[in-house]
């Protein structure tokens, strides 16, 4: 109940002054997005934004690259992209349903600000969840829009870093408007809808022609110092004690 009222106040005071980051519909087709934002200026245009999917235990993510598609990998994958391309990737391995595949775009049409040296530390989370695969694989289309939190109207709720918070956009309601006034969206999700061709295989035009990628190293863990053990004292000669 707090949550509805904050939404609808959110979007009261924006329409009463105007201050979106996109005059975009989130249903233009995927690119056109991003290319507008790239048109508006500012250190955009040929920046790498860091971006990490993750998918649920055991699901394979490969990224097209060169005109086919890479092999596959376990999440979380940790890649720079481009701003205003368009990125597909093929998800499979999926719980629950084995052998079929979705192939999900990403673009992204912002970025994160972060300090010079640490660019590769955060990244824009992209969270391949189980129920948005299986209404995937239904033949549903699902649009997730990730977005920076505005402080000012974040909720005072603790978050939890294992999982991606979200809100449902109602039907008919743009999804990128609704991200728009809760913060700053930076990137969207697409699955659903188109499917390679099975006897030609995935052709430029489904692959948006392969755009390029930024490749950062797994980061390894790092281990922990072992304890320290105390050295043995050194023996004593037993003492008799009288009663």
């Amino acid at each position: 109940m707090v949550t509805l009222l904050c939404l609808e106040t959110v979007v009261a005071a924006v329409a009463q002054q105007p201050g979106v980051h996109y005059w975009h519909q989130g249903v233009m087709p995927p690119g056109a997005i991003g290319s507008g934002q790239l048109q508006r200026g500012g250190p955009l245009y040929g920046f790498f934004q860091p971006v990490q999917i993750k998918a649920p235990t055991g699901t394979l993510v490969s990224l097209a690259e060169s005109g086919s598609f890479e092999e596959p990998q376990q999440t979380p994958v940790r890649v720079g992209m481009l701003i205003g391309q368009v990125y597909r990737i093929r998800v499979m391995g999926i719980p629950r349903n084995p052998g079929l595949e979705v192939f999900p775009t990403i673009e992204v049409i912002d970025r994160l600000y972060t300090p010079t040296d640490q660019m590769g530390r955060f990244a824009i989370p992209i969270d391949l969840t189980l129920a948005d695969l299986e209404l995937a694989l239904q033949g549903k289309f699902v649009t997730r829009v990730i977005y920076l939190e505005n402080p000012n109207n974040a909720l005072p709720v603790p978050d939890d870093p294992a999982a991606q918070d979200w809100f449902e956009a109602a039907p008919g309601e743009d999804p990128l408007a609704m991200a728009d006034a809760l913060g700053r969206p930076v990137a969207i999700l697409r699955m659903g809808g188109r499917l390679p061709d099975r006897t030609m295989g995935p052709d430029e035009h489904f692959l948006y022609g392969c755009p390029p990628v930024a490749r950062y190293p797994r980061r390894a863990a790092v281990a922990e110092p072992a304890p320290a053990v105390p050295e043995p004292a050194e023996p004593t000669e037993p003492v008799a004690e009288g009663l």
